[in-house]
């Protein structure tokens, strides 16, 4: 359970963190919702307009009111502890800025904006105002992620100089959502969508980002959904990133070569993989170490997701860090910003 608040001298027993959920669709519903859930928090309320995702939510949380608007929620402040925005893309930076005026501590699912310039308007907006904000970059605690941390730090790989990570599956038809439906500029599209994952992930493990290279392309949707970087780290490492949504064989999930050897993933949630004979052999391991014909399978680090909202809570509840700085997200989004004008000027671009 979360750390819990509202506790008094005499032991009365203490209610846990209560959060204003805005939006119940994909990422509403399906993530967020269940991992405050596992981690122990107290969804209050959940912000929709749509009658069926009303439904929903009297179905999935019984004990949890609806409300229409934000607006809505922010004049019942007093009920909640914290606000997740589970919104679309493109209402984040001023749906996080109402939060904050209101002096609610907030968690944004990725990306915090469109653009740069609006992800580090939000974020300098909750240092003026002085009001907690952190970032849903959930897939720093993926298994790959922490276990491959895991082994940079022990050294085994060497000295590493490249790191590839793709975010490839078989999708020939898009769903019918916004994310396929919109342009960038209205949050649609694998480089904000996908990218703000890759991206982050390369930047935890290795480092600021000098210089940028870009392919996009859309093939079935109106914004890319075929988008390539070549990122050069201030460390000297390149990431290769690749997310597409019409790959019939979906290459390796993370490969990450050292001098001293390879850590390869090839298995990601439930995409198909043509890479069966180095699977993760049991839930206990993730990935393996190669070196020509030498394979170890590697134990998986300890921890899940749900971790994120644990330290949310502790946050809020005890005054500790957030799980996720802010300032790392306007760093991805420059990233993703400079990555735009590569692909259309066909040029490396430096940060």
């Amino acid at each position: 359970m979360s750390q819990a608040v509202g506790a008094d001298g005499g032991g009365a027993a203490a209610r846990p963190v209560r959060v204003g959920l805005v939006g119940y669709g994909f990422a509403g519903r399906d993530i967020h919702a269940p991992l405050l859930e596992q981690a122990g928090l107290d969804v209050t309320r959940v912000v929709t307009s749509d009658a069926g995702r009303r439904e929903q939510v009297a179905h999935d949380l019984p004990d949890a009111r609806y409300v229409s608007s934000l607006e809505a929620l922010l004049l019942e402040s007093g009920e909640v502890d914290v606000v997740v925005l589970a919104s679309p893309t493109a209402l984040h930076a001023e749906q996080a800025v109402a939060c904050l005026d209101a002096g609610l501590p907030l968690v944004v699912d990725k990306p915090i904006g469109t653009t740069a310039a609006q992800a580090n308007w939000v974020v300098e907006h909750a240092r003026k105002v002085g009001v907690r904000l952190t970032v849903f970059q959930n897939r720093r605690w993926d298994a790959e992620q922490l276990t491959l941390q895991r082994l940079l730090a022990e050294g085994r790989l060497g000295r590493v100089f490249r790191f590839e990570r793709r975010w490839e599956r078989w999708r020939p038809q898009p769903k019918d959502r916004w994310r396929e439906r919109n342009l960038p500029a209205d949050g649609g599209g694998l480089l904000l969508d996908l990218h703000s994952h890759l991206v982050d992930s390369a930047v935890q493990l290795f480092g600021p980002v000098r210089e940028v290279y870009a392919e996009l392309a859309a093939h079935t949707t109106v914004a890319e959904d075929d988008a390539f970087l070549a990122l050069g780290h201030e460390s000297g490492v390149r990431s290769h990133l690749g997310a597409l949504s019409l790959a019939g064989a979906p290459g390796p999930r993370t490969r990450v070569l050292g001098e001293s050897g390879s850590y390869v993933v090839t298995t990601f949630e439930q995409e198909p993989t043509p890479f069966g004979d180095l699977a993760d052999p049991d839930d206990d391991h993730c990935g393996w170490l190669v070196a020509g014909e030498s394979r170890e399978a590697v134990f998986r680090a300890p921890g899940e997701a749900a971790d994120f909202y644990r330290a949310v809570a502790a946050a809020v509840t005890e005054g500790a860090a957030m799980p996720v700085d802010p300032r790392d997200s306007v760093h991805v989004m420059a990233v993703i910003d400079a990555a735009r004008d590569s692909a259309a000027e066909r040029r490396v671009v430096s940060l």
